[in-house]
């Protein structure tokens, strides 16, 4: 077990390399621990605990940057699935293995998103126990990215349709800040995983199928327990550095 797994509180994320990256149209190179520096030294600098899962650095790497707050785990990525998507494999199976030790967990994007407070110690997340914590965006559900997003599950999932129409006025949610308690992740995280397997492996669409994979699940059965927008994140990709306020800046 890594050192600070038994009854923490964790930042949690993906680093895959080496595939083609439909978001950012090219290849990460396989062993630039800049892409994720900011990252590690934001969760180094609040005193937290920080897991990279990655597939490509080396260990050299690894051995130089590991530290008493970040850990690196080498994962074999799945090339049937987007590095968007197995991701939550990933996740599923860490979460699954070690629930009993985990008391809270965040799972961000990692090469553009920072933390600025540490969520664990807010007065939000501590009176929410079983809320589920996401970043936002300022759109609503309904816009032509999310439509075409949503292209390849509309037709897998039976109530995919009515589900965008029944929340196209409500709040974009983006999946690049996912957290809670554990006993709320847990399940998230599982159900989530599930629809990927079920519904998003045939894929061969330009989209990823993330962002509505996630919408869907938050919406459709944990929108009651929704907690988003400030002060869990900074508004979406305005790269707002002077927002001190919120827990994680993204972009």
């Amino acid at each position: 077990m890594l050192p600070f797994i038994q009854n923490s509180q964790l930042v949690v994320a993906c680093h895959i390399t080496g595939v083609y990256d439909v978001n950012r149209n090219n290849i990460l190179p396989n062993d630039d621990y800049s892409l994720v520096k900011n990252w590690a030294d934001s969760i180094t600098k609040l005193g937290m605990n920080g897991i990279i899962f990655h597939n490509n650095f080396s260990v050299a790497t690894c051995k130089k940057f590991t530290s008493k707050h970040i850990q690196f785990i080498s994962v074999v990525h799945n090339t049937l699935f987007n590095p968007n998507v197995y991701r939550y494999y990933i996740y599923q199976q860490f979460i699954t293995q070690y629930a009993t030790h985990i008391n809270s967990i965040f799972l961000t994007d990692i090469t553009d998103v920072v933390v600025e407070k540490n969520p664990f110690t807010q007065a939000l997340f501590l009176q929410n126990s079983t809320a589920l914590f996401c970043g936002d965006e300022p759109t609503t559900l309904k816009n032509d990215w999310m439509q075409a997003h949503g292209d390849h599950l509309r037709l897998q999932i039976a109530d995919y349709a009515s589900y965008e129409v029944a929340f196209k006025h409500h709040n974009l949610l983006n999946c690049g800040i996912i957290g809670g308690t554990i006993k709320i992740m847990q399940p998230f995280i599982q159900q989530l995983w599930a629809i990927h397997q079920q519904y998003n492996a045939n894929n061969t669409s330009a989209y990823t199928g993330d962002m509505g994979a996630f919408n869907y699940l938050a919406r459709t059965k944990f929108n009651d327990n929704l907690l988003h927008g400030s002060p869990i994140n900074s508004v979406f990709k305005t790269y707002d550095i002077s927002d001190t306020t919120c827990w994680f800046r993204h972009k």
